[in-house]
């Protein structure tokens, strides 16, 4: 936190900025596939003067395709809304209506969107690494 405020971020920024990382940490170390000691999940962040991205990369493998996909299908269904907020709605009106027994939320990403106030994307690179980055405007609102 004192790294972003010393670029000159306000509180609300900073809050919103370390969520985002815990929760793209959070979903790599759970999604992701290490099959050696030297594969990690790397968290990095790039501070820009109207923008900063929080971007995290863990391995995969085709194995995993099937949570790509959910992946892809998650983000593409956040952006389908003119508002984050209507999304996050969504999101926990569905969750409410889950067995009490469900232990996915899917509440991260939507959190990101609207409580982050941040732009997701992902790519998969042809080293099986998935990267997964959060953008958020410094000028306020969406980047």
């Amino acid at each position: 936190m004192d790294f972003l405020k010393g670029e000159g971020l306000d509180a609300d920024a900073q809050n919103a900025l370390s969520m985002v990382a815990c929760e793209l940490a959070e979903n790599a170390t759970k999604y992701g596939h290490f099959r050696e000691d030297k594969e990690t999940v790397r968290v990095s962040l790039e501070i820009l003067p109207t923008q900063v991205t929080v971007t995290v990369a863990n391995p995969v493998t085709q194995a995993e395709a099937e949570e790509l996909a959910v992946l892809d299908e998650t983000i593409q269904w956040i952006r389908g809304f003119q508002d984050p907020f209507q999304a996050y709605l969504e999101r926990l009106r569905d969750v409410s209506s889950q067995s009490l027994s469900s232990t996915e939320s899917r509440l991260g990403l939507v959190r990101i969107a609207y409580e982050g106030q941040s732009i997701l994307d992902f790519y998969v690179g042809a080293d099986g690494i998935l990267v997964v980055s959060a953008t958020w405007s410094r000028g306020g609102g969406q980047a």
